[in-house]
């Protein structure tokens, strides 16, 4: 193991020791009967810099909006990748930005922390739980309102998705807003979504047609994964096999990883792009998207696509893809003809 990578696994467990007492968002108010607070200035605190964690907060950020259309959200975040998924997101001001390395930019790190005392907020949310670097933040920043996020039982036994990474966060506010006097919302929990232009989809739309060369609707594959997650080629070539024999009427593509990896040897149409939204804008323009549990997955939901997710060792109760008829599978417990059944489903 890498020197920096065995100092950060210590970091972690330093911190997770210093933090797993922090908080409880539950605290009694001081709020009389019939009164609720006025929320302009909100705080969303997810310090991770990976593309699906930033896409699995859009949920968080648009309940926000959607419960107070008025407000300015400020997000804590690590990297840059926050900066292209909420570009569209008018509410959100301010992103500050963890560096990706910390003890490569230590004094940047250092100066990110400290911001978060600059300014006072009404609101501060941790993104999830199981960060502590996200509790220790919601506990050093201004504000009367803060929501930790920790695990609550009556929540599970309300929701039976509360375990998804996107959801209970969701789940959390709502409750806690309850406790101020705000009406309790029983609406569904908004998708993951980028908020792509009508520029973006038009753009994609044109650039899946010098990939495909025709006018059919197109099911695109992404083969690529990380460890465990991957499935070899043998899988896939059997896969990819049925996916033309059952689908003739449709184009397959293969969007490809940053490595230039092909499961199926790139024997599909393939494209290629290091621009996020442009690959979205592209993934916008197509019928269905079929992967194994990654962040691209989740890329494909913020583009409002069915999505048909695959897994086997990540927990699927935890990343499904979920709204615009999307499913997931567990690939240790179901087989070829569940997949191509509900994919079928899916198409019509």
């Amino acid at each position: 193991m890498k020197v920096s990578k065995r100092i950060n696994k210590i970091r972690m467990r330093i911190m997770h020791q210093l933090t797993k007492n922090i908080g409880n968002s539950h605290k009694e108010t001081m709020l009389s009967p019939g009164e609720k607070p006025t929320i302009n200035r909100v705080l969303i605190s997810r310090p991770n810099h990976r593309l699906g964690n930033q896409l699995l907060l859009t949920p968080l950020v648009q309940e926000v909006i959607n419960t107070f259309p008025n407000c300015k959200i400020d997000l804590f975040v690590k990297g840059g990748v926050a900066n292209l998924v909420f570009q569209n997101y008018e509410h959100v001001d301010t992103i500050i930005q963890l560096p990706r390395k910390p003890f490569n930019e230590l004094i940047k790190y250092i100066k990110c922390w400290f911001k978060l005392k600059k300014y006072r907020y009404d609101l501060v949310i941790n993104g999830d739980k199981n960060s502590s670097s996200g509790r220790l933040s919601t506990q050093i920043v201004k504000a009367p309102y803060k929501v930790f996020g920790e695990t609550d039982e009556e929540l599970e036994k309300m929701f039976d998705d509360y375990d998804h990474i996107a959801k209970y966060p969701v789940y959390h506010l709502r409750k806690y807003l309850n406790l101020l006097g705000y009406s309790e919302s029983k609406k569904p929990i908004p998708t993951i979504n980028i908020k792509l232009s009508d520029d973006e989809i038009s753009k994609g739309k044109a650039t899946l047609k010098e990939v495909v060369k025709n006018d059919k609707p197109t099911i695109c594959i992404y083969t690529n994964a990380t460890g465990d997650k991957i499935y070899d080629e043998d899988w896939w070539a059997i896969f990819y096999n049925r996916l033309k024999s059952d689908f003739p009427n449709y184009n397959i593509m293969e969007l490809l990883p940053i490595e230039n990896i092909s499961k199926i040897n790139f024997k599909a149409p393939n494209h290629y792009s290091e621009d996020v939204r442009e690959m979205c804008g592209l993934l916008a323009n197509t019928a269905i998207f079929i992967a194994p549990d990654n962040g691209v997955m989740h890329l494909a939901s913020a583009a409002q696509i069915p999505v048909v997710g695959f897994f086997k060792v990540t927990k699927l109760e935890k990343y499904q893809p979920y709204g615009n008829k999307s499913i997931a599978f567990n690939t240790n417990e179901t087989n070829l003809n569940d997949w191509l059944k509900g994919i079928s489903n899916i198409l019509g």
